[in-house]
């Protein structure tokens, strides 16, 4: 049986939204009121009449409904808290007032389903049949619906204005009803606008138990009403239904089976009301074997017992009057998908047991999940993550689910301590055992015949000859009998040695070289960025990246410094004194030494510091303010073909690179440019000087790494090009001064100059035949059309890969990938990198959306969209986004979810995220960005995006949101994290948030006074230094926990995250609140429940 509470329409009549002030990335004070970005969803209510239901399972026609029933407002009031915030928080954000109370609701009861309420802890299955049962899903809405799905032919189906339910593939729907119910009590109603508590978890923390169900989730509904859409044409108005039992009553009797997703609208004609389509609600379909676990607060919804005044049917109506309400009511932010539930239950189901890769086609946990791999076959996610890993079977399938087929490829990730790296594998002078036509490596999925002399190849099916070294008698099986013993028919990753055929021109290369580059302008001199980075690098170089367990790093290095010239230094290890070198003719480069240019650090050490510590001293009292960058590219390019080696370029630059020099640049700020056609244009280089030299970096395995240190516009979407089209990095420290941005700039060059990386690298993608690699984004260079060239790869760097049907696919072999890198190690050893990932394919819509997964997903169109605004204006690019999304959402709803009425939001479970993280992105500074984000400030996020893995992006867009008053001392773990909404937040509480490039905590005004001198050592909030940038070591539990918390978090991101303390109401708060996802936003972004509605209108339309 479904059961609606009032209809109200959700939110204010919004002409926009209206902004507020914004903080760029270096904390630079933005202003400025953008245009709203969508129109308003909906108007005000006029006036509305609550029906109630008619009992039986039979249809009635329209109208026929009994007399209204009443639901006294006042009930709301009287509900016992079950919140957030408790009885003693003040909660913080705009208060709500009275009128904008949620009239109760009770829960709703299902027929067929019985409920098991032991406390038992919720099953986990990794593989599920089609789903045929139904569990009852808590619910915490102003309005809402539940149902099961029935396939009962008896049972008369809402009316639809699209798709047969004959069409719809049978496993994504067919969820028979079962016998009578049994009626479990929930938690009751908490009124939205009482002051909450903080104290109950939010989730179920692993090991604790929670009501748990031997059924799947049945297809919850939410509603989104009050859109101002015109009924579907030929839709009727579902009929209404009893109420529940009244409080301390059990519901009587088996209920009959009823038409999945009633709703009910208004009535034609009903005074003051709106005409619209039926209720909307919002519905969410289970993956197979996963059951929803009882949310608790401020989750995806909470249970409600009965409400007690509820009316039963036939009382009398209170008639709301015809006059406009002065509050409406909008969507609760509880009823919607939460984020935080999602990986919550991701971690408690999946993070315990190791995911093994040997199946085809599983989909790995969550990347907020905390899990070992165990390479079986495929490579780990840590690797290769997919939008989708059950790939359509036809291009037609591909094209009519707008589902992307994308895989995020890391090849050199790091892995855990616990998990095994690559082997290594040496056939010798023969090299990788390869097939005959595509030339794709010895792999797991290679089929051997003839009893082991021959293979056949995976990818084109061709039949490979055995070498005689390489031949092995097969088992009973069909297996080799060395199986087990190599890693290249066993294992998913892998690594081959490489033979001199795989080196350019025949010959094995020499070691790779590292060349610092430092700008010894004034700006530079006078910031203390050259004293500081000089006293550095004597230490540094002890940690040069190091093969293995070799004793010493084999790079080599060398030093320049430049402003308007360039000066070279020879640090040969026979020298008592360096010799500087200095080059003014910068129209011609070229190096004026060979000998003595890079060296070994440790043969040359006491050179190296006698030059170190000249070299600020040197230009100490320089007044030179112009500066040349081209020239600088070039130098290192030289000295690099000159050594006959790959290398990298590490440049500290801190100006606009006026002097007069090939690659001259111009100030061509112009915010006026924004949100016009040409804003295309800023994001462009402005020279074709550095795409040309980007080529030749390429060529000669030249990567950049730029260390920016800018006062003002320095034009970053040209200096930076170099360094993206090589593989390089790109860190920015605006208005950087050593004493406050030292530790941030010295922890990045650290780990820059440690990491993982390869040389020289060139990465092809081979597929099986009916798919292609036909896209691919990242910070590379491409020459032709498979080859993705980089002058060097580190272990942060990914590249995402599109993949376009060129053939049919089979089920049964489904679709295999095999991504190979060749690059060079950094001890100047060719290698070649392998990683294999095998996919289901299938021929029912149904099956694909079981298998997606969000986070990856929103990383190709970020991707996408980044890159697409090189060529559109932003408003293009958005919108393309959001029909994209709605195109993917729409689809699911017209061929897999059941019938139901239009006004139904209905989500796939595998995407119930998609809207909320698709918000975030289209909120970003790079595609909307506020008065006062800086044009380079939106070229360097776009640069950072186009290499981020999925991890990366995920807390990038939405940011991690941690309650540190909540932490427990005791435990490792870190406190349950919130949503990111002003709302969430308590007066009397302290957060921290971090998104991988910013790291706040922000304190609430009415926090005990015993935390706060627990963490900063003051008696009271208004002694806090809103300054402070570390926080003070004491000597007890809580500030030893808060400071380990921020050093993990600081140690998963591959960027050094300053901290920013933030007090309540402080001028600081604006910047805090820019990265609150779910709210509003000052650049006129939609807040979650806003862009849900607006999802849901597009929706409405594609399927109208």
């Amino acid at each position: 049986m479904n059961q609606q509470g009032h209809m109200a329409s959700y939110g204010q009549p919004q002409p926009g939204y209206q902004a507020y002030q914004q903080f760029a990335y270096d904390n630079q004070h933005m202003t400025g009121v953008p245009p709203p970005q969508y129109g308003p969803y909906n108007g005000p209510v006029q006036g509305y009449q609550q029906t109630a239901v008619p009992q039986g399972p039979l249809r009635p026609p329209p109208g026929s409904a009994p007399p209204p029933t009443s639901i006294p407002p006042s009930t709301t009031a009287q509900q016992p808290v079950y919140n957030q915030y408790g009885q003693g928080d003040v909660h913080n954000g705009p208060a709500v007032p009275d009128q904008m109370q949620r009239l109760p609701v009770s829960q709703p009861y299902m027929p067929g389903n019985t409920i098991h309420s032991g406390s038992q802890p919720m099953p986990y299955q990794q593989y599920a049949p089609p789903l045929s049962h139904a569990q009852q899903l808590p619910n915490q809405m102003a309005r809402m619906q539940i149902s099961g799905v029935s396939t009962n032919s008896a049972s008369p189906s809402v009316s639809q204005g699209y798709g047969t339910p004959a069409s719809r593939p049978p496993a994504a729907t067919s969820l028979p009803l079962a016998g009578p119910a049994t009626y479990s009590t929930p938690l009751q109603n908490v009124p939205s606008s009482t002051p909450q508590d903080n104290s109950l978890p939010q989730h179920p923390f692993p090991g604790q138990t929670t009501p748990a169900s031997t059924f799947t989730s049945p297809p919850t509904s939410i509603g989104l009403t009050g859109m101002n859409l015109p009924p579907s044409l030929g839709m009727q108005r579902p009929p209404m239904m009893h109420g529940p039992p009244l409080p301390g009553q059990p519901p009587s009797g088996p209920y009959p089976n009823q038409p999945n997703h009633r709703s009910m609208g208004p009535q034609p004609g009903m005074p003051g009301v709106i005409p619209g389509g039926p209720t909307q609600g919002f519905q969410m379909h289970p993956a197979p074997g996963q059951g929803f676990v009882p949310q608790q607060n401020g989750s995806f919804g909470q249970m409600r017992a009965p409400q007690p005044n509820y009316a039963a049917p036939g009382a009398a109506a209170a008639s709301y009057s015809s006059q406009p309400q002065p509050q409406q009511k909008r969507l609760d932010p509880d009823s919607i998908p939460s984020p935080i539930q999602v990986i919550e239950d991701d971690k408690s189901n999946r993070g315990s047991e190791p995911f093994s890769t040997g199946v085809r086609g599983q989909v790995p946990p969550l990347v907020t999940t905390d899990f070992v791999v165990k390479d079986q076959g495929n490579a780990s996610p840590r690797y290769i993550r997919c939008a989708t890993y059950n790939l359509p079977c036809t291009s037609d399938m591909a094209k009519q689910c707008q589902v992307p087929l994308t895989a995020v490829i890391k090849p050199l990730g790091t892995l855990p301590a616990d998990e095994a790296h690559p082997f290594i594998v040496d056939h010798g002078e023969t090299g990788p055992i390869r097939c005959n036509r595509c030339k794709a490596y010895m792999c797991p999925y290679m089929q051997f015949i003839e009893g082991g002399r021959r293979f056949q190849c995976a990818f084109c099916s061709c039949v490979t000859e055995v070498l005689p070294h390489y031949f092995q008698h097969l088992d009973h099986t069909g297996k080799r009998m060395d199986y087990y013993d190599r890693p290249e028919l066993s294992l998913g990753s892998y690594e081959f040695l490489a033979t001199v055929d795989y080196c350019k021109n025949n010959k094995f290369p020499n070691p790779p070289a590292f060349i610092f580059m430092i700008d010894v302008s004034y700006n530079a001199l006078k910031s203390g960025l050259v004293h500081l980075l000089c006293e550095e690098l004597k230490s540094l170089l002890d940690f040069l990246p190091r093969e293995g367990n070799a004793e010493e790093s084999a790079i080599r290095v060398g030093f320049v410094t430049y402003n308007k010239v360039l000066h070279f230094y020879n640090v040969k290890s026979s020298l008592a004194q360096p010799q500087m070198m200095v080059v003014s003719d910068v129209a011609d480069m070229f190096v004026p030494l060979l000998d003595g240019f890079l060296v070994n650090v440790i043969e040359s050490r006491a050179v190296i510091n006698s030059l170190l510590e000249q070299i600020p001293e040197m230009f100490a009292d320089t007044r030179e303010t112009e500066t040349v960058f081209g020239p600088v590219i070039q130098a290192g390019l030289e000295a690099l073909k000159a050594a006959e080696c790959a290398g990298k370029l590490f440049i500290f630059h801190s100006t606009l690179p006026l002097a007069e020099a090939p690659g001259k640049l111009k100030n061509r700020d112009d915010k006026k440019l924004i949100n016009t056609d040409k804003e295309k244009v800023l994001f462009q280089p402005q020279t074709s000087f550095y795409n040309n030299l980007a080529k030749e970096c390429v060529a000669q395995g030249c990567c950049v790494d730029l260390f920016l240190f800018p006062n003002q516009y320095v034009d970053v979407a040209t200096l930076g090009l170099v360094t993206y089209q090589t593989g390089g990095s790109i860190y920015k420290y605006t208005y950087f001064q050593a004493q406050a941005d030292g530790e941030r700039f010295l922890n990045d060059l650290h780990r820059d100059v440690r990491k993982v990386i390869g040389f020289d690298a060139v990465m092809r993608v081979r597929t099986s035949t009916g798919i292609r690699a036909t896209d691919f984004f990242g910070s590379f260079y491409m020459s032709n059309t498979t080859d993705v060239e980089l002058a060097a790869l580190d272990c942060d760097k990914t590249i995402t890969v599109e993949f376009k049907h060129d053939d049919k696919l089979n089920e049964e072999s489904g679709a295999q990938i095999q991504c190979a890198l060749l690059y060079t190690s950094c001890s100047g050893q060719r290698r070649l990198r392998i990683h294999n990932l095998s996919l289901n394919c299938c021929t029912q819509l149904a099956d694909l959306y079981r298998n997606c997964e969000t986070d990856t997903l929103i990383n190709f169109f970020v991707k996408l969209a980044y890159r697409g605004i090189l060529s559109n204006p932003t408003k293009t690019v958005r919108e393309s986004l959001i029909n994209q999304s709605a195109q993917i959402l729409a689809c699911y709803r017209k061929n897999c979810a059941s019938p139901s009425s239009a006004g139904q939001l209905i989500l796939p479970e595998c995407m119930k995220l998609l809207p909320v993280y698709l918000n975030c992105v289209l909120k970003s500074d790079v595609l909307q960005p506020g008065a006062d984000v800086s044009t380079d400030d939106r070229a360097y996020i776009r640069q950072l995006v186009a290499s981020m893995d999925v991890s990366e992006t995920n807390v990038f867009f939405y940011p991690r949101l941690l309650p540190v008053h909540k932490m427990d001392i005791d435990s490792d773990d870190f406190p349950v994290a919130i949503r990111c909404s002003e709302e969430r937040l308590s007066k009397g509480g302290i957060y921290l948030l971090e998104n991988g490039l910013n790291l706040f905590i922000w304190v609430g005004m009415n926090t005990q006074h015993d935390l706060i001198q627990s963490i900063f050592n003051v008696q009271s909030f208004g002694q806090i230094d809103s300054g402070m940038a570390t926080l003070p070591q004491l000597d007890n539990p809580y500030s030893k926990k808060l400071r380990s918390m921020v050093d993990a978090i600081r140690a998963q991101r591959p960027r050094f995250m300053k901290l920013l303390l933030v007090k309540q109401e402080d001028k600081m708060e604006v910047l805090f609140k820019h990265f609150l996802m779910e709210d509003k936003s000052a650049n006129g972004g939609a807040s979650y429940v806003d862009f849900l509605c607006h999802m849901h209108k597009e929706i409405r339309q594609l399927l109208s």
